[in-house]
């Protein structure tokens, strides 16, 4: 019965060529948009390159400072990083590293504008660069103040064309650095790793970081396993308690967390938890979704008027109406899931272009299984949502008022 029902449908959307298109259309557009908006979620809050251990990883990413009369909302400080996040114990490891920051960089009197992360040995152990290139620094070089820097393919080819870089100097912020190793470009969209250049905090150019409460810094935890987390994050909170303010009359609270990327989203927006951000997506998908399918739903009723006299007849010759909605529902989902393999291939030209035109730093969005699921799932979820009324309506009809035309 289905395929009789898939030929049907087929053969039905072919009647009238224009319904169809302005479906077809209204269809593309809407899960387009939706998908493409999916994707760059995807690739902001999964696991992608080189945050490749995202399930083990939690992290200090903002921090509050308040008092009676003063308050101050950024970055967490270094001290705060060294008293708290360094002293935890179980983790597998643990880096610290500085917010990028866009500098001058000059090269054979060219100047440059390039992003600047200051981060210490460990940040090469705990994301996953993939190194094109020679070696990152090591955790001595950071204890030592070691000039050395790491750099992005982009970078190299932009200072030394298709040459090597390894053991060249590059001048960056005023200092001049010995490149040890390339790595492959990181999305700009992945905060955490992101930059053109890395090297030592130890190389900054003044000391005051150390003693800095809110600042410029994050830090990351690689658990050893994802149920090491909730202890972790006990342990952070118990010391972030203990730890002495050093205004206590200006300042007499400090507030921060060890989550995730997701999890700190939602405390930036002041939500009560993750789960009311994932809510507010998911309600602006349904918002989004409404009015076109408030137009399908008056075409689809358009094209079962014109077909009254054929569901008479159906009817009078023993049709139930589960049969009848089953048929309608059938069409309008195989229009959907046509508008949604369309609406794929037109995502994957989208964010082809935006991974080419620059506006997002070394974008690489692109439709994975995840993705190709989460938009069979809205184009089925859009069938059915914009199907079931008018298939209802359709089986309410008399076969005598049917078969006169009389819908």
């Amino acid at each position: 019965m289905l395929t009789n029902y898939l030929k049907l449908a087929i053969k039905v959307l072919l009647r009238r060529k224009f319904f169809t298109f302005v479906s077809f259309f209204g269809v593309c557009f809407t899960l387009t948009v939706l998908i493409v908006a999916t994707a760059m979620l995807d690739h902001e809050f999964s696991a992608h390159y080189p945050e490749l251990k995202l399930d083990r990883m939690v992290g200090v990413h903002r921090a509050r400072m308040s008092g009676p009369t003063n308050s101050r909302d950024a970055a967490a400080g270094y001290r705060v990083i060294e008293r708290t996040v360094r002293k935890l114990e179980g983790a597998e490891r643990i880096t610290v590293f500085q917010l990028h920051e866009q500098v001058a960089a000059y090269q054979d009197g060219r100047k440059l504008t390039l992003w600047l992360k200051h981060a210490d040995g460990e940040f090469w152990r705990v994301f996953d660069f993939d190194f094109v290139e020679g070696a990152p620094y090591s955790q001595v070089d950071e204890e030592r103040a070691g000039f050395v820097a790491v750099i992005n393919e982009s970078t190299r080819r932009a200072l030394f064309g298709g040459a090597s870089a390894l053991g060249k100097s590059i001048e960056v912020d005023g200092q001049r650095f010995r490149i040890t190793g390339v790595v492959r470009d990181v999305p700009f969209t992945r905060i955490r790793p992101f930059s053109d250049v890395w090297v030592p905090i130890s190389t900054m150019k003044s000391a005051s970081y150390r003693e800095e409460m809110i600042g410029s810094f994050m830090a990351v935890v690689l658990a050893k396993q994802k149920g090491d987390i909730p202890a972790l994050r006990r342990q952070f909170d118990e010391l972030v308690r203990a730890m002495p303010l050093p205004d206590p009359v200006r300042f007499t609270r400090y507030e921060t967390a060890l989550e995730t990327p997701f999890e700190s989203l939602a405390r930036t927006m002041e939500l009560p938890s993750p789960n009311a951000l994932r809510g507010i997506f998911l309600l602006f998908a349904v918002l989004f979704m409404t009015l076109p399918a408030i137009n399908l739903v008056n075409l689809n009723l358009s094209r079962i008027l014109e077909r009254s006299s054929e569901i008479g007849v159906r009817r009078a010759f023993g049709a139930t109406r589960a049969t009848l909605i089953g048929q309608f529902v059938v069409e309008n989902v195989v229009l959907t899931l046509i508008g949604g393999v369309l609406a794929l291939g037109l995502s994957a030209i989208t964010l082809s272009l935006i991974n080419g035109s620059g506006l997002i730093p070394y974008a690489q969005f692109t439709i994975n299984f995840r993705i190709f699921l989460w938009g069979f799932v809205i184009a089925l979820a859009f069938g059915l949502f914009s199907g079931v009324y008018p298939a209802w309506r359709m089986s309410r009809m008399s076969p005598v008022n049917a078969l006169k035309g009389n819908a």
